[in-house]
C-alpha cells in the first residue's frame, strides 16, 4: 500500500477500485437472494445485477472494514464479502422503510 501512496492513490481509492474492478465476480448464494429480497422488498428477477448497479451509483459510499465491503447509497447497505465477492446481505437503512422498488 505504501507504494500506491507514493504514486498518488490514496487507500480509499484503492479499496473502492478493487471493488468496482471485480464487479463481474460479484455473486450470491441462494439463501443470499432470498434474504436480500426479503430485507429490500424487492421483485427482482436478478438480484446480483440490482445489486451491482446500486454499487456503481457515483453517490455511493463504499467502505471496506475487515473482510468485507460495506456499501452506502439510495437508503440501503449491502455487504459484500472482500476476498470471495458474494453478496452477503442488504438492509434497508431509514427508520420507516418505503418502498425500494418506487425508488428505480
Amino acid at each position: 500500500m505504501d507504494s500506491l501512496v507514493a504514486i498518488g492513490i490514496n487507500k480509499v481509492t484503492y479499496v473502492m477500485n478493487a471493488l468496482l474492478m471485480n464487479l463481474d465476480r460479484l455473486h450470491t448464494t441462494e439463501r443470499g437472494v432470498f434474504r436480500i429480497r426479503k430485507n429490500l422488498g424487492l421483485d427482482e428477477g436478478d438480484v446480483v445485477a440490482w445489486c451491482s448497479k446500486q454499487i456503481m451509483d457515483s453517490t455511493a459510499d463504499i467502505n471496506r472494514m475487515g473482510k468485507n465491503w460495506y456499501i452506502e447509497v439510495n437508503q440501503c447497505r449491502i455487504t459484500v464479502n472482500a476476498s470471495s465477492y458474494t453478496i452477503i446481505t442488504a438492509h434497508r437503512m431509514e427508520m420507516y422503510h418505503s418502498d425500494l422498488r418506487k425508488k428505480e
